[in-house]
């Protein structure tokens, strides 16, 4: 197999875990908590990189492959250690100026607008969790990415 094919493979397999997220999100109507939407940039980077690889042949690019599949893998393993209260989660959000927004319809959009927790699985398959499963599949990713940098 090719050094071109192997990236192709391994920015095909973070395009996967990407519309997967996405599918559950849209389709599923499962929302997102902040360590959720951390997970998925990684995985366009790894994408992009896939892309510049299969294009130019640079070797090197496998190498930030990796690095991003570890760091997508990595937040995944930090949000199963939140989900199992092994670690604390994010204790703050970001949130946009309130503009000319009265107080009362700031409160009403407060009030509407879900609470999606770190700490709590929505969805669980073979007794792992949406995180997991990114940790464990994007695990395989970062092999398959330094296998397309060592051998060709």
């Amino acid at each position: 197999m090719t050094f071109r094919l192997k990236t192709a493979l391994a920015g095909a397999g973070s395009a996967a875990l990407l519309l997967g997220a996405l599918g559950s999100q849209f389709i599923g109507g499962l929302a997102p908590c902040h360590l959720c939407l951390l997970q998925r940039w990684p995985h366009l980077a790894a994408i992009v990189i896939a892309g510049a690889a299969v294009a130019t042949g640079q070797r090197l690019l496998a190498l930030l492959g990796a690095l991003a599949a570890a760091v997508t893998a990595g937040i995944g393993i930090y949000h199963t250690g939140v989900e199992r209260d092994i670690f604390q989660g994010p204790t703050s959000c970001t949130s946009s100026s309130a503009g000319s927004v009265s107080p009362d319809q700031l409160f009403d959009q407060i009030m509407a607008a879900p609470l999606i927790r770190c700490d709590e699985v929505a969805f669980e398959f073979l007794g792992l969790s949406m995180a997991s499963w990114n940790a464990v599949l994007s695990l395989g990713l970062v092999a398959v990415w330094l296998w397309a940098y060592l051998r060709d």
